[in-house]
């Protein structure tokens, strides 16, 4: 337990950071950017990538910054771009999002199993289970009518999402601009 208290204590003291705030800030513009970019299929149903600066900003300042980002992004991204109703549900989607992938990569050994939990967990309780029940409260079609589509479109995004997320910090970690991003001292 006090592992997890001290992964919450060390998150939250990043808000205290500028670096923090200007690194969260250049990568919530850039999932804005990503966000127009989205593709559409059907009329409840879209795959975009915002999802990876995103996550890279979850994996660097873990769940407290998460959380916070994660329900900034919600409404900046509608604000920016609206499209439908805003609903306060998807914002609860998004600061779970940030609290869970905090937890699950913030100052922990990146690999590509620990990158697969936090997705796994993150499709099916996230994207499938709770999103598809805020549709429904939206949008009034029935919950059973909407999941397979939507876990039919997780499926498909689960793999690539997965593999990207990897690849992306794996890239940016052999380049030596990660320790910059987390504020540790580089060799030049």
């Amino acid at each position: 337990m006090t592992k997890f208290t001290a992964l919450f204590t060390a998150s939250y003291k990043e808000l205290k950071s500028v670096r923090c705030i200007t690194i969260a800030a250049m990568f919530g513009a850039i999932s804005i950017i990503l966000g127009s970019l989205v593709i559409m299929v059907g009329d409840f149903l879209k795959i975009g990538f915002s999802f990876l600066p995103n996550e890279f900003i979850y994996y660097l300042f873990g769940p407290v910054v998460g959380a916070i980002y994660g329900a900034a992004m919600d409404i900046l991204t509608f604000l920016v771009r609206p499209s439908g109703t805003f609903f306060f549900g998807f914002t609860v989607s998004a600061i779970l999002t940030g609290i869970l992938y905090g937890v699950v990569l913030y100052k922990k050994p990146l690999s590509l199993k620990r990158i697969i939990i936090a997705n796994v967990i993150h499709v099916i309780f996230i994207n499938i289970l709770l999103n598809t029940y805020w549709l429904t409260i939206l949008i009034g079609k029935g919950f059973f009518v909407l999941l397979p589509l939507r876990a039919l479109k997780e499926l498909i995004m689960f793999p690539i999402e997965t593999i990207l997320l990897f690849t992306v910090i794996k890239g940016v970690e052999a380049s030596g601009i990660l320790k910059r991003f987390q504020g540790k001292k580089t060799k030049v």
